[in-house]
């Protein structure tokens, strides 16, 4: 490709998009740094040129759009930040704390017992309070610390959390 980026498609997602690896990350950044590499990297861009190239674009843009994906959201990208610091958040280990294996069993119980909206509607504002919750000390387990072990356990009790929102809104909708 002939306007090639500098990075290399090794790079980590931090450096291909030129940012620093830390968790509080400004999400309009992130987006403007994705939305400047493809208009580097769109395969349209080399249409004209052999196959090869539009390969390699291809290649480009792929990796790009991958690294957005991981950027984007704090919780992938803490679960990114994890996994460069020696810590695979999804290996089946569990990492989450016995409290909070208490709280999601005790959440588990409140929804089947909630008859009403209002109670499951109640209930879902108790989880979004303990996301945000969550949010504000992974950023400091990670920002603050670099206690990665203790990151990991935030990313798996986000990622259950995001499943159990998932029911709520079932139930809430349904």
């Amino acid at each position: 490709m002939t306007s090639e980026p500098t990075a290399s498609l090794a790079d980590d997602d931090f450096s291909l998009f030129g940012l620093p690896r830390r968790q509080a990350l400004d999400r309009t950044e992130v987006d403007a740094r994705w939305r400047a590499l493809q208009a580097q990297v769109h395969p349209d861009r080399f249409a004209s040129q052999g196959g090869a190239t539009q390969q390699l674009a291809l290649q480009w843009a792929m990796r790009v759009n991958e690294a957005y994906q991981r950027l984007k959201e704090p919780v992938g990208r803490a679960a990114y930040l994890c996994g460069l610091n020696g810590i695979d958040v999804s290996a089946g280990r569990n990492l989450l704390p016995r409290s909070f294996l208490m709280q999601q069993m005790e959440w588990r119980e409140a929804l089947e017992a909630a008859g009403a909206r209002d109670a499951v509607q109640a209930l879902a504002d108790v989880v979004r309070t303990n996301r945000e919750t969550l949010l504000r000390e992974l950023a400091e387990h990670i920002d603050g610390r670099q206690d990665w072990p203790a990151a990991a356990g935030s990313v798996q009790a986000l990622m259950f959390i995001a499943r159990f929102a998932t029911d709520l809104d079932a139930r809430l909708d349904g």
